[in-house]
């Protein structure tokens, strides 16, 4: 069963997030607690986090919406 409470949520490493950039754009990610995704404004992807992992693999991201 998935725990949608993000306080509980694994969180990403400030320091990581710091030096993570979209494999596709090259730019900054922003990290997205709720929906755990690393977001890729630039590229319009969202990046899934596995079990505190970032998946940054342009096959597994997501397209992001026009209202993302």
């Amino acid at each position: 069963m998935k725990d949608t409470n993000a306080g509980d949520s694994p969180k990403v490493d400030p320091k990581l997030l710091e030096i993570l950039a979209c494999p596709v754009s090259r730019q900054p990610l922003k990290y997205d607690v709720k929906a755990q995704e690393l977001i890729s404004e630039a590229a319009g992807l969202a990046y899934p986090i596995r079990d505190g992992i970032p998946i940054l693999l342009q096959d597994e991201a997501r397209p992001l919406s026009v209202n993302e």
